[in-house]
């Protein structure tokens, strides 16, 4: 796992940047976090990256398993008399990296009202029904559940997913069409896959600080 940067100066900025990482999320069980580049390089206002590594942590209400990020380049304001903040971040900044999901955390996600439109998005668009009933991950199929407004038994449907024009593309297992999820401009997926019960995502963003 990545460790925090040795040096007076480093620590202090690592510190003050993993309070931000946490700030950033709803709740974060596990964070380690190491800099790239030297105290010289930062009182001269850049720093040449971060990584990070986080486990449990929920971000705008999504549970992450495990999230492994690599930013670039940080242009940096160095404020060694305001402990609180000791770093300011000057300009946006990307990451890149890969994020873990399990499909019961998911499936919970989605029953909430922040990701409620998701779910029955998936469910109209991939299925022609609304609401979502639930969500399931069966080794490489995701398993979509939808009500029937009669009552009568929900219908199923299975879907392949895979990474296409900058997001997550879900084809029908068995029928022709497709689905591309909407996604956030500042964000690019580069590769979506399901494995073990689980959706494993790699991309890059861009940060706003």
């Amino acid at each position: 796992m990545p460790q925090t940067s040795s040096g007076p100066v480093l620590q202090l900025l690592a510190s003050g940047l993993q309070r931000w990482v946490r700030s950033r999320c709803d709740s974060v069980d596990e964070l380690n976090l190491a800099l790239q580049g030297s105290a010289v390089e930062l009182l001269r206002g850049r720093l040449k990256g971060v990584s990070l590594e986080a486990r449990r942590l929920s971000f705008d209400q999504l549970p992450l398993m495990r999230a492994e990020l690599q930013s670039g380049e940080l242009k940096t304001l160095f404020r060694p008399g305001q402990p609180s903040q000791p770093v300011q971040l000057k300009e946006p900044f990307t990451i890149r990296g890969e994020v873990v999901l399990s499909g019961t955390d998911l499936n919970k996600a989605l029953a909430t009202d922040r990701w409620r439109w998701l779910a029955d998005l998936l469910a109209e668009k991939l299925m022609g029904l609304s609401p979502l009933r639930s969500l399931e991950i069966d080794n490489d199929r995701l398993v979509l559940t939808a009500e029937v407004i009669t009552g009568t038994k929900p219908v199923q449907g299975s879907f392949h997913l895979c990474a296409d024009q900058g997001t997550i593309r879900l084809n029908n297992w068995k029928a022709e069409g497709k689905f591309l999820l909407p996604m956030d401009p500042s964000i690019r997926i580069n590769d979506a896959r399901l494995q073990g019960g689980q959706l494993v995502i790699k991309g890059d963003a861009t940060v706003q600080p």
